[in-house]
């Protein structure tokens, strides 16, 4: 008998974005996988178009409410690239403060209150604070000092406002800095005991052979600049963006699926990707941390993404303090420049992986061109693959748990469009 199942959520909820999933399975054997993305196209590439150059880091920001630093830092540094603007280099260890600050709050909000929850069996963040207050009020605080920080150094926690085509508006004291480094020193014994709590979950055993894409760079662990690597050994220069990825259209979809370019395969970008491929570059306690949890690389269970998480976030804390203490407002806070023509390009890590930025602008410092791919529309397509080798070990379960293992996995990677405690209620379609 022919029998076809299908498996619908109509719209996930409290998300950044507008999302569902779709399954079909015929005669128990899974069909397709669908996750349909049908918000309404925002346009921020042809909203740049006509743009001065200096509204970019501004403009890119509304992209995302939770990440902004790293839409604001691929465009400047893709904007200094096409005007030849090198910064100085007291400003470099502050543009990469900054984005600690983002690792730290948005690291913390995924790990606490939207993914810690699906190992206890709890259907939010706020039902699991009833069974783990101190870890849940653990993590509040954490993310409330990421948040300082973009507030002291960008101007304010959401949507940063000192952010610069060649560098800064404002340089912040040496007091306003200073003042933070014993709450970030405890911060960093908060964000160790936090890795060694979800590091002692329980995770599905559920591993994939991934193509893993981060930058990677010889002397840091990777936020503002390096190469780009891939699991099967290229090292490419970000310029090579384009000519090794490609985005897609997808019929269920408004948002484009980016793919490899020669072999049109899926590959992951992300905090796994990052560990897997920088491992050696990550601070010393976090490095050693890593190894006292046991997390092993590669590791390829989108599960223990949260670990990674984890992971970053003492990470940012260590080289957070290590910048604090070391400032010395001792350099301009912007490079001047004339306009010109050019093109630029640049790749980022967001919380979510890897963003790139290209941009074209004329004489006049106008954006004539502006191409824009986010971390989720990289792994859209991996999520899509792994629900399809997921789904053959549970299709056995009732319906109502079948639609919370997806939920749990799709919420593993943290995309931008799922962010949220729980997906709308699934019906099952049975004819």
């Amino acid at each position: 008998m022919d029998e076809l199942r299908t498996i619908r959520v109509a719209a996930i909820t409290r998300v950044e974005g507008e999302g569902g999933l779709s399954i079909h399975v015929r005669d128990g054997a899974v069909t397709g996988v669908e996750l349909r993305i049908f918000e309404p196209p925002r346009l921020f590439e042809a909203l740049l178009r006509g743009k001065a150059l200096e509204q970019a880091p501004d403009i890119t920001a509304r992209i995302c409410g939770i990440c902004p630093v790293a839409y604001q830092m691929s465009a400047v540094h893709a904007l200094e690239q096409a005007l030849g603007i090198t910064i100085p280099p007291p400003l470099r260890p502050l543009r990469r403060l900054l984005y600690c600050g983002e690792w730290i709050e948005s690291h913390t909000l995924h790990v606490h209150l939207l993914h810690a929850p699906d190992f206890f069996g709890c259907a939010s963040g706020l039902e699991l604070a009833k069974s783990h207050p101190e870890a849940i009020q653990r993590g509040l605080q954490l993310r409330k000092l990421g948040n300082r920080l973009l507030e002291v150094l960008g101007g304010r926690a959401i949507h940063p406002v000192n952010v610069a085509v060649g560098g800064f508006y404002r340089l912040p004291r040496r007091t306003e800095l200073a003042a933070l480094v014993d709450d970030f020193a405890r911060g960093l014994e908060a964000a160790e005991a936090a890795a060694r709590w979800v590091a002692a979950f329980e995770f599905p055993d559920f591993e994939q052979p991934y193509d893993f894409v981060s930058l990677w760079h010889p002397d840091e662990y990777p936020l503002c600049a390096g190469s780009l690597r891939t699991s099967d050994g290229l090292l490419l220069d970000v310029a090579e963006f384009e000519q090794q990825f490609t985005e897609r259209q997808v019929p269920h979809s408004t948002a484009l699926q980016a793919v490899r370019r020669a072999t049109g395969g899926t590959y992951l970008v992300g905090p796994l990707a990052r560990l897997n491929h920088c491992r050696d570059q990550l601070a010393p306690l976090a490095r050693a941390l890593a190894d006292e949890l046991g997390l092993a690389t590669p590791c390829c269970n989108p599960y223990q993404g949260i670990v990674a998480r984890a992971v970053e976030v003492v990470h940012a804390f260590e080289e957070a303090l290590g910048i604090l203490r070391a400032y010395r407002p001792d350099s301009e806070p912007r490079v001047r420049y004339e306009p010109r023509a050019g093109r630029g390009c640049a790749a980022t890590e967001a919380p979510r992986g890897l963003l790139y930025h290209s941009y074209e602008i004329d004489n006049e410092g106008l954006i004539t061109r502006a191409t824009i791919v986010p971390p989720t529309s990289q792994n859209q397509a991996r999520i899509e693959e792994d629900l399809r080798h997921y789904l053959p070990q549970i299709l056995a379960l009732p319906d109502d748990e079948v639609a919370l293992a997806c939920e749990r996995l799709v919420r593993s990677y943290d995309p931008c469009i799922s962010c949220s405690t729980h997906f709308l209620k699934v019906n099952w379609v049975r004819q």
